[in-house]
């Protein structure tokens, strides 16, 4: 007996390594500190009811963020542990087969848990308060959305300490990812981790899509929309398109691994080709699912530290939807180095380079919109215009792996790797940074310490150029990636110990980052007039943070800086102004939480093959949605009598 319950724990929990070890220890301290903090200061019913059950977008999008933040500290701690590996020749920090755990696990958070989130969550905050909406189209699904994708994540990330992470890469090719090649529980989590939050991800997608469609203020048609709802709007509809083809991939290859099938199986008339494909078809859609709403965003904190209007608005819409149609027909550029015929690998680099056509467009309009601008740099500021070259880069070294013949050469090195991170962190990380200053007042009420702000941008931007600048040069030097080491005497350790330097001090820049939004929550200038930056667009007509419904009346829009025009004519007033009408809210709801963790449960139960946990677990999600359709009373109305006193204490009141 004692036996069985020895081999049990020993398939079950992770055992025999000390970074392991710590990471249970830190875990179990961390959920102790937060038991304790919530009940010596009793916030066990704050925390549900302003919290977990809440369904406000403004909320939602800072729950996003946090968990955004989050996973950028745990998939950097990967990122530096890959380093400390290859830093120097047959180094042994650790095996290969922790290797690539890490290695697959940093790639899979920073771009699924990471990126994603921090995207959704900066569209639930800034979205509808730019459209001159109270909330989403779907406050309900929203909510479960979030938590569709947070249990995702965490049974992603509790492969950590039980039962083994996943090990074949992001990217999970078959036939390493299927059952044969890869047994345990680890590649499951990466498939019910990925299909959990996929599945929010997806509503997500519909419902923002829903949200500017029909929910946008009166006269704001699209044409006068601002530029990050334009983007958030085409990265909603790649999303509708997109993530369906990995919902089924997930499913097949899950299928494949549980019940014995052969989707990818090629002795038995499968293709491990077609998940390949498949994943691409949807991976380099996502590239720019990540990319475009930092697009959005640079183009807003670019026109308003310029003081100028956008230059080329009506281009660089054009522009984004030219990006997101292309984004579908140059996935086969992943396959340069497997054999196609020369006809195929010509049709894809060409569309691959067209790509850069309307990219270009974009960077022109940029810089025609700084052209003598009253440029002022704030933080949010520095983050915009670094991005300009830090991304001209990765997307030049993209145009040279667009050319088949020469990605042959660079397909498998590190050169792709640098150019991969010149685009994602250049792009998104920039962009989300950007936005994190830009838009604090909006969630918090307070501004970002400046000069901390810049501390932390200018640590964090050197220290990435010296991390991935070299990646090129020791990439066209032979080296591969996907090594955990490699002998002496290939001239490759100087370059790694200069990436390695620079990569640690990417994590002194995000440290200094976080100090900053402690330090301004505690100290920072408290913003009272819901406008620090003289902003152009809706979401700075109203208070900071906003209140519950945004906008006491729904502004009426006339041109594309809508709020600008607003106060040039002298009618911002016009928001707050009495009398006021009883505004109509949905109710807070614990059942999109308990909803998702269910699934969470029926998850895990398939990720070791228990039915028993995860067939009731199923049941009662199917449960959950009954009584959620029998539910008829599921808004209130905010009395006049309230408005008047929010918007008196405001100090807004007309």
């Amino acid at each position: 007996m004692i036996a069985d319950i020895k081999a049990f724990l020993s398939d079950f929990l992770v055992l025999g390594d000390p970074l392991i070890y710590g990471a249970d220890i830190s875990i179990v301290l961390s959920m102790v500190a937060i038991v304790f903090v919530l009940s010596y200061f009793k916030k066990w019913k704050w925390l549900w009811k302003e919290w977990l059950t809440t369904i406000d977008a403004k909320k939602i999008g800072i729950m996003y963020i946090i968990a955004a933040l989050l996973m950028l500290f745990r998939g950097g701690i990967d990122a530096l542990l890959m380093r400390s590996q290859i830093t120097f020749p047959n180094e042994g920090f650790l095996d290969s087969q922790h290797y690539n755990e890490i290695f697959t696990t940093h790639g899979t958070i920073m771009i699924l848990f990471m990126a994603m989130p921090f995207i959704v969550g900066m569209m639930n905050v800034a979205v509808p308060l730019q459209i001159g909406a109270r909330d989403v189209a779907f406050p309900y699904l929203n909510a479960l959305s979030f938590w569709l994708f947070f249990v995702g994540a965490m049974l992603f990330n509790l492969s950590f300490v039980i039962g083994g992470s996943p090990d074949a890469g992001w990217t999970s090719y078959t036939p390493l990812a299927g059952a044969k090649l890869d047994p345990g529980p680890g590649e499951n989590y990466y498939l019910i981790g990925l299909q959990l939050a996929g599945i929010g991800t997806l509503a997500t997608g519909v419902n923002f899509m829903a949200t500017i469609l029909k929910m946008r203020a009166p006269g704001m048609t699209l044409f006068k929309m601002p530029m990050f709802t334009w983007s958030s709007l085409i990265t909603s509809l790649i999303i509708v398109f997109a993530f369906p083809v990995l919902t089924v991939a997930l499913a097949l290859l899950t299928i494949d691994r549980l019940f014995g099938a052969h989707f990818f199986t090629i002795a038995s008339g499968g293709s491990p080709m077609m998940w390949a494909n498949l994943f691409w078809i949807w991976g380099h859609p996502e590239v720019y699912i990540v990319i475009l709403p930092a697009f959005g965003i640079f183009s807003e904190v670019i026109s308003t530290f310029s003081h100028k209007k956008l230059f080329g608005y009506k281009a660089m819409v054009w522009s984004m939807v030219l990006i997101s149609a292309l984004s579908f027909v140059v996935w086969l550029h992943h396959f340069f180095t497997m054999g196609n015929t020369a006809a195929v690998n010509s049709v894809f680099s060409i569309s691959t380079m067209a790509i850069a056509i309307p990219t270009g467009v974009k960077i022109f309009n940029w810089l025609f919109t700084l052209n003598k601008g009253r440029i002022e740099f704030s933080t949010a500021m520095l983050w915009a215009l670094a991005f300009i070259p830090n991304f001209l880069i990765g997307g030049l070294t993209g145009v040279m792996l667009a050319i088949a013949p020469a990605d042959y050469q660079y397909h498998n090195s590190y050169f792709l790797v640098a150019h991969f991170h010149s685009v994602l962190i250049g792009g998104t990380v920039f962009g989300m940074f950007a936005a994190l200053h830009y838009w604090w007042p909006k969630m918090f009420g307070h501004v970002l310490n400046e000069k901390l702000g810049k501390i932390s941008f200018w640590i964090f931007m050197v220290s990435f150029n010296i991390c991935f600048l070299p990646m090129y040069f020791v990439g066209l030097m032979g080296m591969t990636r996907r090594m955990y080491t490699y002998p002496e005497g290939l001239g490759w350790m100087p370059l790694n110990v200069v990436i390695t330097i620079g990569a640690f001090g990417m994590g002194i820049g995000f440290i200094v980052m976080v100090y900053n939004i402690y330090w301004s929550a505690r100290y920072g200038k408290r913003d009272k007039t819901g406008d620090p930056w003289g902003g152009r667009t809706l979401e700075w007509a109203t208070t900071s943070p906003a209140v519950e419904y945004n906008f006491a009346h729904i502004p009426k829009v006339e041109t594309a800086d809508a709020f600008l025009h607003m106060k040039e004519k002298g009618t911002t007033g016009q928001i707050s102004k009495a009398p006021f009408k009883p505004i109509h809210m949905p109710n807070n709801s614990g059942k999109p939480f308990i909803q998702a963790w269910l699934m969470f449960f029926a998850g895990f139960g398939l990720v070791f093959e228990w039915y028993w946990l995860a067939i009731p677990a199923a049941a009662a999600t199917m449960l959950v949605m009954a009584f959620r359709s029998f539910e008829y009373h599921d808004h209130h109305y905010i009395p006049v009598e309230e408005i008047e006193r929010t918007e008196s204490a405001t100090g807004r009141l007309n």
